[in-house]
């Protein structure tokens, strides 16, 4: 039996198809103060915001999280906007390896030299994750948030 660990992880644009299981997905109830909107509002403010980018996570063929950037290549300033791995499947890697696609995919864009993100105050589980994968606190918030900035040179 494969361990989740061996299941590959990928990021999917979402369809019609792939819509409502993407939807489905849900934080933990003590999750819900660091991450309060729902993947389906995400969703319809992507459709309303030109410079946003969305993948549904999949773990093999199961639907496992989502993740939102915003993409200003013009200014080349790339943000993390949303990202979310369902209750049913935390702690098992599939957050770090999920990152580790979008960071790559960052790298790609014109222009791209830091990639952004924001954490809620609190949020420790976030922050480990972010600071093990390269990202530095800038010192400044926006909306309340902590900000944090990777270099994407040195990752």
């Amino acid at each position: 039996m494969a361990s989740d660990h061996d299941v590959s992880v990928v990021l999917r644009e979402l369809t019609a198809e792939t819509l409502r299981p993407i939807l489905a997905l849900e934080v933990r109830e003590d999750q819900l103060d660091h991450y309060p909107r729902s993947n389906g509002y995400s969703i319809a403010q992507a459709h309303f915001a030109p410079d946003a980018w969305f993948r549904g996570i999949y773990a093999g063929k199961t639907p496992v999280g989502f993740v939102m950037l915003s993409v200003i290549p013009a200014k080349a300033e790339y943000f993390l906007w949303r990202f979310m791995i369902d209750r049913r499947h935390q702690r098992r890697g599939y957050a770090r390896r999920a990152m580790h696609l979008v960071i790559e995919h960052v790298k790609t864009l014109p222009g791209a030299r830091e990639f952004y993100l924001s954490h809620l105050r609190g949020n420790a589980a976030a922050a480990a994750l972010y600071l093990e994968l390269g990202f530095r606190y800038t010192g400044d918030e926006t909306d309340g948030d902590l900000l944090m900035r990777l270099d994407l040179a040195g990752s």
